[in-house]
């Protein structure tokens, strides 16, 4: 087995299966370098690559090699020439007597060997600390910066592995993505035992393989909270877009015991917005990612907990708890609840687009993919705020950047600030009354059927990128039988529950129903998901402080 001294600093291992000569050689390392660097050693090839497959899932770096020469089952060329596909940067030095120089003669060729030491080595001040330095010095001046400690190894054209990423990046979790195919992405599966056929393959900070995770999984691996701390609350907020997160911001900030639970990723719609330009207090303009984490920050300052990746799936009332059921057959329970699931974009219906979702077809993911759309045609399905901020966003690097509505103008559903910014950006077009018809390409996006609304005429345009913000529907399913909704799914509240001044036929209190309180007492509604919503995230936020103010009312009554 290998040992090491400590668990931060770059490593300098040596590998000699005489157990007096590997403690020798860890020895003199260590009395010289034992305060900057790691001394790894290790008494067999087979150990130390089990090690250095370790050290390679962990992200840390390794500096210099020292292996000797004559060793059972693995020599230290062997060694060398196998930890050259796990650290192909580290310097490689071999330990040879007088009568195997020929050999290390040899391995120079066959692994780049950097330096090959004669034992024994006394006195290490003159023969071994020298060649060391030389080669710590050579390795720092390469590029061996750390990397983000959460590695994604994956396909480019994977709809799972652009989720997965998407995850990370909207949660604000660190990672850098390698390529299946890339060398790197190669050393990388091979440390995790993996050849490649399942895809993603998510290495964690503590150096742990997942396997095509799901987002329960990722999320507890890469530090999300995942597991409520109590099972009862005095407010459940169920949804982390602006005004989930507006809600907790006040729930817990007025002493109220909050817990909000999300089932992706905080921010919701508008924690995928490149720009936000018309939010109060931000002249210059902030992406939805920065609004997101400082709101979130913000509630868990304040004591609120977030719960990632936990999907809601029922909502009962029992006496005067709350009960919130999860997909995973546990529940937690509160005196009120606030209902911000939002909305989701709609599903294109075109012929070949659900085949290629994740493949070239992205539903709001332009923040994440942005930077492989550089110097392509882009195109984005919508009319609507989010759509032209991502066209903005895009048109930095894209090629051309086209915008295809359905409607006949922008003016009818975009903020005018940005029709003017769309209107004055040279490689941003915009085709009025024009749909998609139909996406081809085999195994990712490569054209499109576009089709004249009006003349019914198709066209069929080469492609490799569509970004789809089309509608908003309600993420509201899973409260069919629970509260009342309209015909399109969005939940009825306060005054718009009330036929003739009467409130519904299963309300059993005195009083109407609070502005924002559904047809279950105690449980209300903020933001996209309420009917006749602004659809803003400036009102979202709004909704989620009244609602707060609310329940504190309906708590006083209770």
């Amino acid at each position: 087995m290998a040992q090491d001294d400590g668990a931060t600093r770059t490593v300098i291992m040596t590998v000699d299966d005489d157990p007096g000569v590997s403690r020798a050689v860890a020895r003199d390392l260590r009395r010289r370098y034992g305060a900057t660097y790691r001394i790894v050693r290790a008494e067999s090839g087979e150990s130390a690559l089990e090690a250095l497959r370790e050290l390679k899932l962990r992200g840390d770096l390794v500096a210099v090699l020292l292996a000797d020469y004559r060793m059972p089952q693995m020599n230290g060329i062997e060694f060398l020439e196998r930890a050259m596909d796990v650290y192909p940067g580290a310097r490689r030095v071999l330990l040879t007597a007088y009568a195997d120089t020929g050999a290390a003669i040899d391995a120079i060729n066959v692994v780049d060997l950097d330096h090959y030491l004669l034992k024994p080595w006394d006195p290490p001040e003159e023969k071994l600390y020298p060649v060391v330095d030389d080669l710590l010095q050579a390795w720092r001046t390469g590029d061996h910066r750390p990397v983000p400690s959460t590695k994604v190894v994956g396909h480019r054209w994977s709809a799972r592995s652009s989720e997965v990423r998407e995850f990370l990046a909207r949660n604000q979790v660190p990672y850098r993505w390698y390529a299946s195919d890339t060398p790197e992405g190669s050393r990388l599966l091979s440390a995790a035992g993996q050849d490649g056929q399942r895809l993603p393959v998510v290495i964690t900070p503590d150096g742990t393989p997942l396997v095509e995770p799901e987002a329960p999984d990722l999320a507890a691996h890469v530090g999300l909270a995942t597991t409520p701390t109590s099972d009862f609350y005095d407010l459940v907020v169920i949804g982390g877009g602006p005004a989930g997160l507006g809600a907790a911001v006040y729930g817990a900030s007025e002493g109220l015991r909050t817990v909000l639970v999300e089932r992706s990723a905080t921010g919701g719609q508008a924690g995928q917005s490149s720009r936000i330009e018309n939010y109060l207090g931000f002249p210059d303009g902030v992406s939805g990612g920065q609004l997101t984490e400082r709101a979130r920050r913000q509630a868990a300052k304040f004591g609120a907990e977030i719960l990632t990746a936990r999907e809601v799936t029922g909502l009962e009332a029992n006496g005067a708890a709350r009960v919130v059921r999860f997909s995973d057959g546990s529940a937690i329970a509160a005196h009120s609840v606030i209902l911000a699931t939002g909305v989701s974009y709609r599903q294109l219906a075109a012929p070949g687009t659900d085949e290629l979702t994740g493949c070239g077809v992205f539903y709001g993911s332009a923040l994440t993919e942005a930077a492989s759309c550089q110097g392509h045609d882009v195109y984005i399905v919508g009319g609507a705020n989010s759509a032209g901020q991502a066209a903005m966003y895009l048109a930095r690097g894209a090629k051309s950047v086209t915008l295809l509505v359905r409607g006949g103008s922008l003016a009818a559903s975009m903020s005018h600030y940005l029709v003017q910014q769309i209107e004055e950006t040279p490689n941003i077009h915009v085709r009025c009354g024009t749909v998609v018809e139909g996406a081809r390409g085999d195994g990712r996006l490569e054209r499109l059927t576009l089709r004249d609304a009006e003349a019914g005429g198709t066209e069929e345009v080469d492609a490799q990128w569509l970004f789809v913000f089309i509608g908003a529907a309600p993420l509201t399913d899973w409260l069919d039988g629970t509260v009342l909704r309209d015909e399109r799914g969005f939940i009825l509240a306060g005054p718009d529950l009330t036929v003739d001044g009467r409130p519904p036929a299963q309300w059993e209190l005195d009083r109407p129903p609070y502005h924002l309180e559904t047809s279950v007492p105690g449980v209300f509604v903020a933001g996209d998901a309420r009917a006749e919503s602004a659809k803003r995230v400036a009102s979202a936020v709004g909704e989620g402080a009244m609602a707060v103010m609310l329940v504190h009312r309906y708590l006083e009554q209770s």
